[in-house]
């Protein structure tokens, strides 16, 4: 990699972001293009300056943005597309000469890992395991784009679970919108939904000891199941639906797809999504076995 007066930039900014894998994925991605761009992480407390400065360096393409600035990032762009503006939260920053336009590819990115494992999502009920900033991207993708039968929402803290589903009923008046508490038995739930997608940070390794009292004897084949959690790479969910012969995707696919959607936004160029899978993978497999 070549470093000069031509080089882009991209980063990623958050509080913290030192264990962030984007600029792993993103330069391997750069070099196998052969494209004149870095990538860098910033642990930022500060946001407003440091899109100020964003604006000011003409060399300064994009940016993801992780937590806690999604939802307060809204506030200093100049422009949304629509879900955007709906979901009121963006992880992706593009600079056009000193203008940010604000986007959120999580929920994009999440179908087409799902397209890319062969599961149609139109005209299906689709249950999501936790109300937090990622299912909320993802649920309002849904309900714009793929016209499903029916989103049910179980959530754990009932002020955020009743404004997400408050939302999205707003937005989506012809969508049928059901929630529910991830404390109590939602067994039958499983068993009448076609997806399930656990956006929860339950079975992340490092995280508490909490566990997801998830019915795993109502999967079958039928089922198609996402687990956002990608540390480990296969969590407890993903085994067990796999040997119930459920469809299962990973959470790297979704980290991945979407990565995939802002490399083009900033570059112009197809993703080698193959390339930045495999260099995912391998950082993870090195960090279970140092661990």
């Amino acid at each position: 990699m070549d470093i000069d007066v031509n080089t882009q930039l991209c980063a990623v900014i958050g509080n913290p972001v030192r264990h962030s894998l984007s600029p792993l994925i993103h330069n391997t991605a750069f070099r196998v293009l052969g494209l004149n761009y870095v990538y860098l992480a910033f642990e930022v407390e500060d946001l407003e300056a440091c899109l100020k400065g964003m604006r000011a360096l003409g060399g300064f393409r994009g940016l993801s943005v992780t937590i806690p600035h999604k939802e307060n990032i809204i506030k200093y762009l100049d422009e949304l597309d629509s879900v955007t503006q709906k979901i009121k939260s963006a992880n992706t920053v593009i600079n056009e000469n000193g203008k940010l336009i604000g986007t959120n590819t999580d929920g994009e990115g999440t179908i087409r890992a799902f397209e890319r494992a062969g599961v149609k999502l139109e005209g299906k009920n689709i249950l999501f395991l936790g109300a937090g900033g990622a299912v909320r991207a993802v649920a309002f993708a849904f309900a714009d784009k793929v016209s499903p039968q029916k989103i049910t929402i179980l959530g754990r803290t009932p002020e955020r679970l009743q404004k997400l589903i408050s939302d999205l009923r707003l937005n989506f008046p012809y969508t049928v919108i059901n929630y529910g508490f991830l404390s109590k038995d939602y067994k039958t739930l499983v068993e009448s939904h076609d997806i399930i997608i656990q956006g929860t940070p339950i079975g992340m390794e490092g995280h508490s000891e909490d566990v997801l009292n998830f019915p795993f004897e109502c999967l079958n084949s039928n089922h198609a199941v996402l687990d956002m959690v990608y540390r480990p790479l296969e969590t407890e969910l993903i085994k067990e639906a796999r040997k119930r012969g459920a469809v299962t995707i990973v959470g790297t696919e979704m980290l991945i797809e979407q990565a995939g959607i802002q490399f083009e936004l900033w570059t112009g160029y197809k993703p080698p999504l193959n390339e930045m899978r495999k260099a995912l993978e391998i950082a993870l497999s090195k960090s279970n076995t140092q661990s």
